[in-house]
């Protein structure tokens, strides 16, 4: 899937994830490729993306500590995260 997480300052992560993980206002939720369509409120947690792995190298887990924000699956494999 096609992941972007925007801070106010700046692009944290823009790329290709294997997986997304983290806390939103409803709880804890995975997003994979192909999710269905989805928009939620992300509350105070660690966010986890683990990259999708290019040719032999196994992909990169990458953490970011968020106060809050927004989540947008969108049709077409896409994810952006909006984050504080």
């Amino acid at each position: 899937m096609k992941l972007s997480i925007y801070s106010l300052k700046k692009v944290l992560f823009s790329g290709e994830a294997e997986l997304l993980n983290c806390k939103t206002a409803i709880g804890e939720i995975t997003v994979l490729d192909n999710h269905e369509t989805f928009i939620g409120v992300l509350t105070k947690g660690i966010m986890k993306v683990m990259e999708k792995p290019f040719g032999m190298t196994q992909g990169k887990e990458h953490f970011f500590e968020i106060n809050s924000g927004f989540l947008e699956v969108r049709e077409g494999n896409e994810v952006r995260c909006i984050v504080e």
